[in-house]
C-alpha cells in the first residue's frame, strides 16, 4: 500500500486586503484577502517551510528523495530541488527533480513521488510545491493570485492516505502562459480558459477515473480541486455531481490562488479535518489534468505537531498599504543605503554549506560547546578539530540581544540586528523578520526561517533569519 504518509504546509504571515488593491486602481474589490511572501521570500524558501513542516516528528535519513514543484522557480537552469533538499538537511544518496512549466506540476510531481516509491527505488519521497506568481498590477489575476507551499511525504509506511487511484489527460491549450522575457502571467479570455480548459479536462479526467474505479460522486467525503475563481470552482463540482458540502474551501478568500501549490495546499487543509475511511478525490489542472482518488486509514489520527493550513492561516499580520506589497514584488524601488555590497564567492558558499544551508554548527566532543558556524577550534576548552556537526535548524530560540539599526538598507526599517541564544546550546548572529520592531524585547522566543538575503555575483544568497515563533 503506497500513499500520504505525512503532510505539510506554509503560508507567509503576511495578508494583502483586496479593498486596498481596488481601492489603489479606483475598481472593484474580489473581496477577502490575499496571502503574500515577505521581500525575502522565494518560491524555495516557501518550499522549505513546508518540508520542515511535513517532516516533523519524521527521521529524515529515511527520505530518499525531493521533487520540488513551481512556476516560478528562483532559476531557470540550477535545480532548486537540490538546494531544498540540502538546507532541510536530507542525505546525498537521494533522487531529486524539479517539476515545472505547468500549474498542475504539483500534482505531476505527487504522481512521479508515487511512481518511485512503487518501483522500489525509494521508500518515501518529499513533494514540495510552492508559487510567487505575479499578476499584471489593476488585473483581476493580481487580486486572486495568493503565495503559499504545500508538501507531502509519499511512501509504504505508516500511510494516512492511500492512493487507490489515479489517472492523467494531457491537453494542448493554450489558455495561461508566461514566456521567459514575461514578469506578469498571460491569460486569454476568462471563458476560453474556463471552459475549453479547466473545466473540461477536469471533467475528462474525473467522470473517466470514476468510471473505471466503479465510483459514484456520494461515494466521496470531500473533493479537492484547483480553483481560479469561486464561481468557476462551485460550478465544476456542481457539473460533476457533488454537493456544496463536498467542496473543499478553496482557500480563495483567505490565501487566493496559489499555483502549483494549490490543490496540494488544498489536500492538506481536507486532511487536516479528514476522518478514517473518508474517499477524497484530487484533481489539479494545467495543460491537462492530474487526477487522484485517495482513501484515508486510521492513521490519519496519529498526526500531530503540524502548523499546516489551520496553523499557518491563524497567524497573520496584514500589510497597510498596496505600496508595500508593489515593494515586496520589487515593481517599485527604493535607494540602497548601505556604504559597501560584498558578494561572496561560489566556492566559500560551497565549502560553507553545512553552516549557511542546512544550519549547522559545531559541538566539541570534549566540553559540549556549540558553536556557530562551525569551528575548527572550540572557544570553551580550545580543544582542535574535535568536533561533530549539531543540526539547529527546527529548535527554538531566545534573543540576547539587538540593536534597531536604521542606516542599514532594506524594505523594512529598523533592520533588526539579532543574537540569538539557541535551546541546548548555540549562539547565532542573524538578522530578524516578521516582526513588528515595536514588539522586539530580550528574551522574547524566537524560530529559525530560511531566507533570501540579496542578489549578488549572478546568484542568490541564502541563509537564515530569526522571527518570532508563530
Amino acid at each position: 500500500m503506497a500513499g500520504i504518509v505525512s503532510y505539510g504546509a506554509y503560508i507567509p504571515i503576511h495578508r494583502l486586503p483586496r479593498e486596498l488593491m481596488a481601492k489603489a486602481w479606483g475598481t472593484r474589490s474580489s473581496g477577502g484577502e490575499r496571502s503574500v511572501s515577505n521581500y525575502d521570500e522565494d518560491s524555495l524558501t516557501m518550499a522549505v517551510e513546508a518540508a520542515f513542516d511535513c517532516l516533523h516528528g519524521h527521521d529524515k535519513k529515511k527520505i530518499g528523495g525531493l521533487f520540488f514543484a513551481s512556476t516560478t522557480s528562483p532559476y531557470k537552469e540550477k535545480q532548486s530541488a537540490v538546494l531544498a533538499a540540502r538546507t532541510v538537511d536530507l542525505g546525498q544518496e537521494i533522487v531529486t527533480a524539479d517539476f515545472a512549466g505547468t500549474l498542475r506540476a504539483g500534482t505531476t510531481a505527487l504522481g512521479a513521488a508515487l511512481d518511485t516509491v512503487l518501483a522500489g527505488r525509494q521508500d518515501n519521497i518529499l513533494v514540495t510545491a510552492s508559487d510567487v506568481r505575479l499578476g499584471y498590477p489593476n488585473s483581476d489575476a493580481e487580486q486572486a493570485f495568493g503565495d503559499a507551499a504545500a508538501s507531502l511525504m509519499i511512501g509504504n509506511s505508516p500511510v494516512i492516505a492511500e492512493i487507490e487511484a489515479r489517472l492523467s489527460l494531457a491537453d494542448e491549450i493554450t489558455d495561461v502562459w508566461r514566456t521567459d522575457e514575461d514578469t506578469f502571467v498571460r491569460s486569454w479570455e476568462d471563458r476560453w480558459v474556463i471552459g475549453h480548459g479547466y473545466t473540461k479536462n477536469i471533467q475528462d479526467a474525473v467522470n473517466t477515473l470514476l468510471q473505471r474505479a466503479k465510483l459514484k460522486a456520494a461515494d466521496f467525503a470531500k473533493v479537492i480541486f484547483s480553483a481560479p475563481d469561486a464561481r468557476s470552482y462551485q460550478a465544476l463540482g456542481q457539473s460533476l455531481g457533488f454537493t456544496a458540502a463536498q467542496l473543499q474551501d478553496p482557500l480563495l478568500s483567505t490565501v487566493g490562488s496559489t499555483g502549483t501549490a494549490h490543490p496540494l495546499l488544498l489536500l492538506v487543509a481536507a486532511l487536516e479535518t479528514a476522518e478514517p475511511g473518508d474517499r477524497l478525490l484530487l484533481a489539479g489542472y494545467g495543460d491537462g489534468c492530474d487526477a487522484f482518488i485517495l482513501r484515508v486509514t486510521p492513521e490519519i489520527e496519529k498526526v500531530k505537531g503540524k502548523k499546516g493550513v489551520k496553523g499557518h492561516l491563524a497567524s497573520k499580520r496584514p500589510l497597510a498599504t498596496y505600496e508595500k506589497y508593489l515593494a515586496y514584488r520589487r515593481m517599485l524601488s527604493w535607494p540602497e543605503r548601505e556604504p559597501l555590497r560584498l558578494f561572496p564567492a561560489a566556492t566559500a558558499m560551497w565549502r560553507d554549506r553545512p553552516s549557511v544551508l542546512s544550519l549547522h554548527g559545531s559541538r566539541c566532543r570534549k566540553c559540549g560547546t556549540i558553536s556557530f558556524p562551525i569551528q575548527r577550534v572550540c572557544y570553551e576548552c580550545q580543544s582542535v578539530d574535535d568536533y561533530e556537526e549539531a543540526p539547529l535548524a527546527g529548535k527554538l530560540g531566545k534573543l540576547f540581544t539587538y540593536c534597531l539599526d536604521n542606516l542599514a538598507g532594506g524594505l523594512e526599517p529598523p533592520t533588526v540586528q539579532s543574537i540569538v541564544d539557541m535551546d541546548g546550546g548555540g549562539r547565532i548572529y542573524c538578522l530578524m523578520t516578521d516582526n513588528d520592531p515595536n514588539q522586539v524585547k530580550v528574551e522574547m522566543p524566537l524560530e529559525m526561517t530560511f531566507r533570501r538575503l540579496y542578489e549578488g555575483a549572478g546568484f542568490h544568497n541564502y541563509f537564515w533569519k530569526c522571527r518570532p515563533v508563530r
